[in-house]
């Protein structure tokens, strides 16, 4: 417990000082990724914690993003509402669409919940364009953070400081709804929710409870956008940001409360430094999550916990090389993947035919890629990428015997089963 405290306020410490050390764009891409942490958060309330697989979760942070622009132009920063305390109307947008879909949706259970959260999602998307009154038509609406409280919030590093505030009460006030009597009420409804009927609990109410204050902190993070971004469009509604939360969260790993945040954190920074760099970033994205969905089920926080569970029993510079092996088998099966899929996307690019056709028959121009010229016809082009895949299965081979090695090497003095189940999953 101590060493988690003493990491959390570490990593507190760190966000408040970051800064001091970035760029403005560095900057924004903080803001961007804190928001998308919170979202997460508030997602695996509903998914994680109680079961419930929503695909139309942008519908509240939409929500909220239209409640906070509102908030903004008719109050101007003052009043009961100044610039700060903005996000409350989000929660509010969120939690009162919350209820009113939770309602519904919470009717039914399984592949129909999600298939209701959808439809709700898609029905607000496709209405928001119609509705200019209320979410500006196509252009959505603009606003502007006015002062409040000696500050200006004209800078990005202010914006930055009032996002962390929220974000991290709103974290707080989520891991304490989780250790009170309804959180455990969710959980239990995500495993057993027939034998909660049976004990007399009404279990369409808890639903609605946790759908709704799911939706007020999906709120917040839209309410929080709009602060970043000044304006709120309707394509908040897009089904894309119900998918990327998703993803984000399986990610992270929906077993683990700040699992759902790592994994969004990561993603929104992977988009931010990668997609100007390749076109197939969305690509690289969607295999991630295919692999973690496959061979990590519990996310990124779950490898993370079954690597110190590992340490623990054998020892840190015991594990380190096993550590080193898998690490470097996983970097030479990415190089080979990056290298294959950048080489095809230029290779069957509209750019490269036209090339080839003014070329001639049989003749392949090279293809520019990491700053040298690589023919198609050449054996290193295509020797590069198996020779990077031989390693990474090769070292993989070698961190799993290292790995067997050191189970079975484990003293006769501890239990069995002890770390049993991580090394299994490790080797």
């Amino acid at each position: 417990m101590k060493t988690r405290i003493i990491l959390l306020a570490a990593g507190v410490a760190a966000l408040a000082a970051a800064p001091l050390a970035l760029s403005d764009g560095l900057v924004n891409a903080a803001i961007s990724m804190l928001i998308a942490a919170l979202f997460a958060c508030a997602y695996n309330l509903l998914c994680g914690y109680t079961g419930m697989l929503s695909f139309g979760h942008s519908a509240y942070f939409g929500v909220g993003a239209f409640a906070t622009v509102h908030a903004m132009n008719a109050l101007g920063g003052a009043g009961l509402l100044p610039t700060p305390w903005m996000p409350l109307a989000g929660a509010a947008g969120g939690l009162l669409a919350g209820l009113a879909a939770g309602w519904f949706s919470t009717q039914r259970t399984g592949a129909y919940f999600a298939m209701i959260t959808l439809a709700i999602a898609e029905l607000l998307h496709a209405i928001a364009p119609q509705l200019k009154d209320v979410f500006g038509g196509e252009a959505g609406i603009s606003t502007m953070r006015m002062p409040a409280w000696g500050l200006t919030f004209g800078s990005t590093v202010e914006v930055y400081y009032l996002t962390l505030a929220w974000v991290l009460a709103s974290l707080a006030l989520l891991y304490l709804l989780t250790r009170t009597p309804l959180g455990r009420l969710a959980l239990g409804l995500r495993e057993n929710g027939h034998r909660l009927r049976f004990l007399g609990y009404d279990v369409h109410r808890i639903g609605v409870l946790i759908f709704a204050l799911s939706g007020m902190f999906s709120g917040i993070a839209g309410g929080l956008q709009v602060l970043s971004n000044e304006s709120a469009n309707y394509v908040v509604f897009n089904t894309s940001l119900s998918a990327a939360v998703v993803l984000n969260t399986y990610i992270g790993g929906v077993h683990a409360f700040l699992g759902p945040a790592l994994g969004a954190a990561l993603v929104t920074f992977f988009g931010y430094a990668v997609s100007d760099l390749t076109q197939s970033w969305l690509l690289y994205q969607g295999a991630l999550f295919v692999l973690v969905i496959m061979f990590m089920p519990t996310g990124l926080a779950g490898l993370l916990a079954l690597t110190g569970a590992f340490a623990r029993r054998h020892g840190p510079r015991a594990v380190a090389p096993c550590a080193g092996l898998y690490l470097l088998a996983g970097s030479a099966c990415a190089a080979a993947t990056v290298f294959l899929t950048e080489l095809l996307q230029r290779l069957f690019s509209q750019d490269y035919r036209s090339l080839a056709a003014a070329a001639g028959a049989g003749d392949w121009p090279a293809v520019e890629l990491f700053g040298r010229a690589w023919s198609p016809m050449g054996a290193p082009t295509w020797l590069t990428p198996a020779a990077l895949l031989a390693l990474g299965w090769l070292c993989w081979r070698a961190g799993s015997a290292a790995a067997g090695r050191l189970r079975d090497a484990a003293p006769a003095t501890q239990d069995p089963a002890a770390g049993a189940m991580s090394e299994r999953r490790l080797t």
